[in-house]
């Protein structure tokens, strides 16, 4: 009788080995919802990979969450005072659809949380969430999400003398130093961050 065929033991790849490091499952999404969460995929596939060594000024990632019923807010066309009392409802121009006013193409957009002060001068601290859209085309004086040596971080595109691309921190503490890149540099512009957000309470 021949002892081929069946499951053999230890065969198949190992629990936890896969390219995102750990065991994964089987789910349907929407058609519309693809390419999101391939991008989320891919952001967090680096997340999980890169080196330990880690000087990344990124969090976490988020995928937006789009309702068809829009969040529809008052928006005020008079400039308040801090301390001024709530305006008048005679005050409000038009509503403010919060999804529409943060997101530009939510198939390509994600969130992500800022760790550390590297961006501090461009208003981005440690815990807001900025708004990354990958289908922008990055120029210099942006704000970046860039991988860098399989390393998250946010930084303003520039280019040095060389022409080849550098990122600046916005930190004037002199704390932090421009990552300048190199031709063996592995580095690629994720996406360009287009807001950010964050809560008081």
């Amino acid at each position: 009788m021949s002892n081929r065929g069946g499951k053999r033991e230890n065969a198949g790849r190992p629990l936890g080995q896969g390219k995102y490091g750990e065991p994964t499952v089987t789910m349907r999404i929407p058609q519309s919802q693809g390419a999101t969460i391939k991008n989320f995929l891919d952001a967090y596939q680096l997340k999980q990979t890169g080196s330990d060594h880690a000087a990344t000024n990124v969090d976490e990632f988020f995928i937006p969450s789009i309702s068809d019923q829009p969040t529809l807010l008052p928006l005020f066309s008079t400039k308040v005072a801090a301390g001024l009392p709530s305006p008048a409802d005679d005050h409000v121009e038009k509503s403010l659809d919060v999804s529409e006013f943060l997101i530009d193409h939510a198939a390509s957009t994600f969130f992500v949380t800022i760790k550390g002060d590297s961006m501090i001068d461009v208003g981005l601290l440690p815990g807001d969430k900025i708004v990354v859209d990958r289908s922008k085309t990055p120029g210099i004086g942006d704000i970046v999400l860039a991988v860098v040596d399989r390393e998250f971080t946010i930084k303003i595109l520039d280019y040095g003398a060389n022409k080849m691309p550098r990122l600046m921190p916005a930190n004037s503490s002199g704390a932090y130093r421009p990552i300048y890149i190199r031709p063996d540099t592995q580095f690629e512009i994720f996406g360009v961050v287009t807001g950010s957000f964050r809560r008081f309470k």
